[in-house]
């Protein structure tokens, strides 16, 4: 039985690679069943060949932003995949420095099998876990595993307890546990559930098919929620709908480019003139 902890993955804290990846922003993804060629044509990448380590995949990432000369709004990046063994088989390992935005097509990817995935967005503090069965969502959370998604978020509490964190047995966070590394809490999850033990050298040694992961399309929106609950218990709600926004945007507009008028305030002017006369 698999009974790795948080404590089997401490080595992140002085990894340069791993330092690398969290400055960077990352998604870390494991898939099982499906070859690593299979699973780039899936995220409609652009072959590029093969990168040694993860130095190649770095570099063939930077050449990458050179070519698009580092601009900021421009979400394609380069992600290197190779074959890992694991439990019932081989699991595609898929790493991208893609500033944390979580691989396209898990859920499909996960049909017939499952799709493990945990990111990071790059300095800023928000950490996402994923897991996906036969084509579905089962568990998905952000930094704190007490507040939970999916379709069956409790399913996974004893393995949560179980690698390190602090939760009581009914998914609550919990106070008196001892403080954790969610980090490496989170790596630990992953390998209960896959099999695959993700180690600096595993990353580093490895000879990754490469592909450029063009940016996704936009999802569109149909309006605004603000939600927000202060230390009082004071709860802000309101909701606006895409109308209701562009329809101030317009008017904003309007406002910004209509013509300045300046007017005189007459009762001023006759003062200021009985002044200078002495009136």
């Amino acid at each position: 039985m698999n009974s790795v902890t948080a404590h089997d993955y401490a080595w992140i804290r002085t990894s340069p690679l791993f330092r690398h990846m969290m400055e960077s922003g990352y998604t870390l993804t494991l898939i099982r069943g499906r070859s690593p060629q299979e699973v780039l044509r899936a995220m409609e990448a652009e072959p590029r060949g093969t990168g040694e380590g993860t130095a190649g995949l770095i570099e063939a990432d930077d050449a990458h932003h050179a070519e698009v000369d580092y601009d900021y709004w421009d979400e394609s990046y380069i992600a290197g995949a190779f074959k890992a063994p694991g439990e019932k088989g081989d699991w595609t390992v898929v790493l991208g420095f893609d500033g944390g935005l979580g691989m396209p097509c898990a859920e499909t990817l996960s049909e017939g099998g499952r799709v493990v995935a945990h990111s990071s967005n790059g300095g800023k503090p928000i950490h996402l876990f994923h897991w996906f069965e036969d084509g579905e969502l089962r568990t998905a959370f952000e930094g704190r595993p007490s507040a939970r998604d999916g379709s069956s978020p409790d399913e996974l509490v004893p393995l949560l307890r179980e690698v390190g964190f602090p939760l009581t047995p009914e998914g609550e966070h919990d106070e008196c546990a001892p403080v954790v590394d969610g980090k490496a809490a989170v790596l630990a999850l992953a390998e209960r559930l896959t099999g695959v033990r993700v180690t600096e050298s595993l990353l580093q040694d490895a000879t990754y098919e490469l592909g450029l992961v063009p940016e996704q399309p936009a999802e569109e929106w149909t309006g605004l929620v603000i939600d927000i609950t202060d230390a009082h218990g004071e709860r802000l709600y309101k909701e606006w709908t895409y109308e209701e926004i562009a329809a101030a945007s317009d008017r904003a507009r309007a406002e910004a480019n209509a013509p300045v008028v300046i007017t005189y305030n007459e009762p001023l002017a006759k003062d200021r003139s009985e002044h200078e006369t002495g009136g």
